[in-house]
């Protein structure tokens, strides 16, 4: 009998699962590395392992984002807990993503208990001037999760990331 994966959904999804629901967002992204904010009109912009974001944390210390999914713009809560980018019904349905019912084998613990999740793959995950190709997802079911969560399948690919003072730095 094969043993069904458990995935950890980190303290950002378990509070996107209890608070997030119709919150809104103080979403202030800036998007410049040290070389473009010096740079002049004559220097070449920096190459694309050199893109760098910062993400300020909203009033309640929440890091949330509007990256672009397959050309899809999603709101989603950064969530270094979270082993995989997490998404929910209604945003995979407006990516396209339509599991049937037997895609959904994978449990997820979640601060509501045992959950079960789609697997799929998204082409390109785009954040500011920062692209990833080939993010590992998960699609979980109806009310299983009010907002979706960028995870470490998105996070681990990038050339580092760190929190400081109430902000995200991402490196691409």
């Amino acid at each position: 009998m094969a043993r069904p994966t458990v995935l950890f959904l980190g303290f950002g999804g378990v509070a996107a699962l209890i608070a997030l629901g119709s919150a809104g967002s103080l979403d202030r992204m800036a998007s410049k590395t040290p070389a473009a904010a010096h740079a002049g009109p004559s220097e070449r912009a920096p190459a694309i392992a050199d893109r760098v974001l910062t993400v300020h944390a909203d009033y309640r210390g929440h890091y949330m984002v509007h990256p672009a999914i397959d050309n899809y713009r999603v709101k989603m809560m950064v969530d270094t807990g979270a082993s995989l980018v997490a998404l929910t019904d209604a945003d995979a349905r407006a990516l396209g993503v339509r599991p049937d019912r037997a895609a959904y084998s994978v449990g997820l613990n979640t601060a509501n208990g045992m959950v079960r999740g789609a697997r799929t793959m998204l082409r390109e995950v785009r954040l500011g001037d920062i692209s990833v190709r080939d993010v590992e997802a998960i699609v979980l079911p109806p009310g299983a999760l009010s907002i979706s969560l960028l995870g470490t399948s998105f996070l681990r690919r990038l050339r580092s990331y760190e929190v400081q003072g109430g902000r995200m730095v991402m490196r691409g």
